[in-house]
């Protein structure tokens, strides 16, 4: 259909039509023009689109694109990288490539690996949110005891304890019950509690007397959160009888505080804020040696290795820089 023309010529130009048009046919014209024709008879087995700026140019011969697919297959080739292979591979099976791939070739430039390093928008809420799984993860398994021996921060220690300098316990029978005084009451466990340091405990047992009968005894008797307490060696116990007005007891047994005879509910409360940072103890800092603060100083307990007393003893004092 091209040759046309040329096949009718004018009775004017008949003998130098065929130069004219040699003449005036652009540079290479002529030759994509067969090529063309003979790839829509062949079924366009080669089509390749034309690259722009090259309007005239012939389409590349089949030896380029051996020579790419050998390049391909392992020849050095600045198109061959494990990118590359690795993309084609995802179109095949259909998967989207991502748009920053991980793994870069070697010969890549620093600006191209800082580019391809970058995380996926998708993997973000993953990784910001490993780390509050990780955190509440350890704080569950600090209040249940199961071996995370984390010491508490001195600074902090001596921050709350200056904070507390005057702390005064309230009574809070309806949040915190009173014990009652029990003659037969004893330590549960305390018997198997070994070491110098745990004898209080065991030989403990509640006694009531009246006022002089521990004025005569003990220099030091203190109305404390709301019940009476008689200070001797080290520990703080509950002078049953003193007052009975005043018999508000949360915990019924010694409570060490050192030598330097400080106020139970102050200790207590030293106790609890420690714990709480902790992540061992939830309930309000309120001084008074209640269910929740027993629970927490159990579980600290048991993950220093320390016997689970439940209580303030020497041990889980020094242990808290309390002592």
């Amino acid at each position: 259909m091209a040759q046309q023309p040329n096949e009718q010529p004018t009775p004017k130009n008949k003998q130098g039509a065929g130069k004219a048009h040699t003449a005036q046919a652009p540079p290479g014209a002529n030759a994509a023009q067969p090529e063309a024709t003979a790839a829509k008879q062949h079924g366009a087995r080669n089509e390749r689109p034309t690259p722009k700026g090259h309007k005239g140019e012939a389409p590349p011969q089949p030896a380029a694109s051996t020579a790419t697919e050998r390049n391909v297959s392992g020849q050095p080739a600045t198109s061959a990288t494990p990118g590359a292979k690795q993309q084609a591979g995802q179109h095949r099976k259909g998967t989207k490539p991502p748009t920053a791939n991980t793994k870069t070739s070697p010969s890549a430039s620093p600006a191209t690996a800082a580019t391809t390093s970058a995380t996926p928008a998708t993997a973000a809420p993953l990784a910001s949110a490993a780390p509050s799984v990780s955190a509440a993860g350890q704080q569950n398994a600090r209040a249940k005891g199961t071996g995370a021996a984390k010491k508490p921060d001195p600074q902090q220690v001596q921050q709350i304890k200056s904070q507390h300098a005057n702390f005064r316990a309230q009574p809070k029978p309806q949040q915190v019950p009173a014990v009652t005084f029990n003659q037969n009451y004893r330590i549960q466990g305390s018997d198997q509690w070994q070491g110098p340091q745990y004898e209080v405990f065991r030989s403990y047992h509640p006694e009531r007397h009246d006022q002089g009968w521990y004025r005569s005894r003990y220099n030091r008797v203190e109305l404390i959160g709301g019940g009476y307490y008689y200070w001797n060696n080290g520990y703080w116990y509950p002078a049953w009888g003193y007052n009975p007005s005043a018999e508000y007891y949360a915990y019924d047994g010694p409570i060490y505080v050192g030598h330097r005879a400080e106020p139970p509910d102050k200790v207590i409360a030293d106790v609890q804020a420690v714990l709480q940072q902790m992540g061992y103890y939830r309930g309000e800092v309120d001084g008074l040696l209640g269910p929740l603060t027993r629970e927490a100083l159990t579980a600290y307990q048991a993950d220093q290795g320390l016997a689970t007393t439940a209580a303030i003893d020497q041990p889980t004092l020094d242990s808290l820089g309390m002592g």
